[in-house]
C-alpha cells in the first residue's frame, strides 16, 4: 500500500510533528507533503523522509511571516500535487485535511483541532488587535470558516487526539470521529532519579492562547524560583513582565536537557487550555506532577497534580499552595502514563488503517 503524509508547516518539533515522526516510522516509504519546512530543526527521522514543499519554500524569511499569510492557505494546500497513492493522511491544525486527493485513494485526517483561529478562539489570537483592523479580520475568518467547512467533504475519516477534540468535531463539523491519543516518547522521558530541585516549570511556545502571561505575574508574587522554557512572539512581552528575579528564561532547549528539566521539577505549570497537550504527558512521564488549568485537553491527560479552575495569577496561586500541602511519588507518575506510548498509538492506527484503506493497493492500476 502506497502512502502519502500531509502535514501544515515544519518548523520545528512539538506535539504534532511528534504524531507525524510516529507515522512516518509506520510509513518509512511515504513522501511528506506540506505548505514549507526547515529540515535542521527537524528529528534525524524526519530528516531522512523525502519532503515536497509548496513554493512557499523559496520565500525569503517564511518562517518570521508566515501567520500573516494564513488567508492565503487554502489555495496553497490545494496546489500541492501527491503523486498516484492509496492512503493519505493528513495530520491538521490548519489546512492539511483540505489537501486534494489523488482518485480512488483514501484520506484519513488526524486533527490535533478544528482551526483555532475560527473556532472559538478569535479574541485570544486577535482581541488585542484595533477595532477597525478586527473588523477586516472578521470579514477574513468568516469566508475561512465557509471554505473550512466545505473542505471536509474531502475527508473520509477524521481522528481526534482527544476526546475534547472529538466533541468539537463533532460541535462543529457535524462528524464523527475517532480518538487515538498522540504518541508519548516514554522511553525517553522517564524519571532520572529521585532528585528534586527547588523549582517550578513552563514548558511553552510563547503565543497568545499559552497564557504564560499570568505564570509570570503569578511568579511575580511567589517566593518561588521559576525555569520557563519556549520561544515564540511573545517573548520580548514576557520578559518586560518578569519582576522577580527568581524568574529564568532558558529559552529553547534539547530534549535532554528538557527531560532533566522535567525530571528535577517541583511541578511543570500548564496555564493552557489545549486541545491534547503533550507537556503535561512528558512531565509526568519523568515522575513529576503538574499544575494545569481546569479545561481542555489537560482533564484527560493530567493524572497527578493539581487543578485551577480561573486563567488568572490569583488562581493559579491558591494552586501553587494547595499542591504544596500534598506528597508525590514519581514512580507511581510515571507509570500512570503507559496509555499515552507511542507503541500504543502507532498500534490503534494501524488497526484503523486496515479498517479503511483498500485490500488490494490501486494507484498502479491506473
Amino acid at each position: 500500500m502506497k502512502v502519502a503524509l500531509v502535514h501544515d508547516w515544519l518548523i520545528h518539533m512539538r506535539g504534532g510533528e511528534k504524531v507525524l515522526e510516529a507515522l512516518a516510522e509506520l510509513y518509512p516509504e511515504a513522501v511528506i507533503y506540506t505548505l514549507f519546512y526547515r529540515r535542521e530543526t527537524l528529528s534525524p527521522s524526519l530528516q531522512k523522509m523525502k519532503i515536497v514543499p509548496t513554493f512557499l519554500q523559496r520565500v525569503p524569511g517564511i518562517r518570521k511571516f508566515y501567520r500573516w499569510l494564513l488567508p492565503f492557505f487554502p489555495w496553497m494546500i490545494r496546489r500541492l500535487e501527491i503523486e498516484p497513492v492509496d492512503l493519505v493522511i493528513s495530520t491538521s491544525h490548519c489546512v492539511a485535511k483540505a489537501v486534494t486527493v489523488p482518485p480512488g485513494a483514501r484520506h484519513v485526517s488526524y486533527l490535533h483541532t478544528p482551526m483555532r483561529y475560527l473556532w472559538g478562539f478569535r479574541q485570544a489570537y486577535f482581541g488585542r488587535f484595533p477595532r477597525v483592523l478586527r473588523w477586516g479580520i472578521d470579514k477574513v475568518l468568516d469566508g475561512l470558516r465557509r471554505w473550512d467547512l466545505a473542505s471536509n467533504r474531502g475527508v473520509d475519516v477524521f481522528v481526534a487526539n482527544s476526546r475534547n477534540v472529538q466533541t468539537r468535531i463533532r460541535e462543529f463539523y457535524q462528524r464523527d470521529s475517532r480518538v487515538i491519543y498522540p504518541p508519548l516518547d516514554n522511553e525517553f522521558f522517564r524519571p532520572l532519579g529521585e532528585k528534586k530541585g527547588d523549582y517550578y516549570l513552563v514548558v511553552s511556545a510563547f503565543v497568545p492562547y499559552k497564557r504564560v502571561d499570568i505564570v509570570i505575574e503569578a511568579f511575580n508574587r511567589l517566593e518561588r524560583n521559576l525555569i520557563v522554557v519556549g520561544q515564540g512572539p511573545l517573548e520580548d512581552r514576557y520578559r518586560k513582565l518578569r519582576q522577580s528575579n527568581a524568574i529564568s528564561f532558558l529559552g529553547g532547549v534539547s530534549g535532554k536537557e528538557l527531560r532533566q528539566l522535567y525530571s528535577e521539577a517541583l511541578a511543570v505549570v500548564f496555564p493552557t487550555e489545549e486541545d491534547f497537550g503533550i507537556v503535561p504527558c512528558e512531565a509526568q512521564a519523568c515522575g513529576t506532577p503538574v499544575i494545569a488549568y481546569r479545561k481542555g485537553g489537560s482533564l484527560e491527560t493530567v493524572c497527578a497534580g493539581v487543578f485551577f479552575d480561573e486563567q488568572t495569577p490569583e488562581s493559579l496561586i491558591r494552586a501553587v499552595h494547595e499542591f504544596e500541602k500534598k506528597q508525590w511519588d514519581g514512580a507511581a507518575i510515571a507509570a500512570a502514563m503507559g496509555k499515552f506510548s507511542k507503541n500504543r498509538f502507532q498500534r490503534e492506527f494501524e488497526a484503523l488503517v486496515r479498517e479503511v484503506a483498500p485490500e488490494e493497493p490501486s494507484h498502479g492500476a491506473r
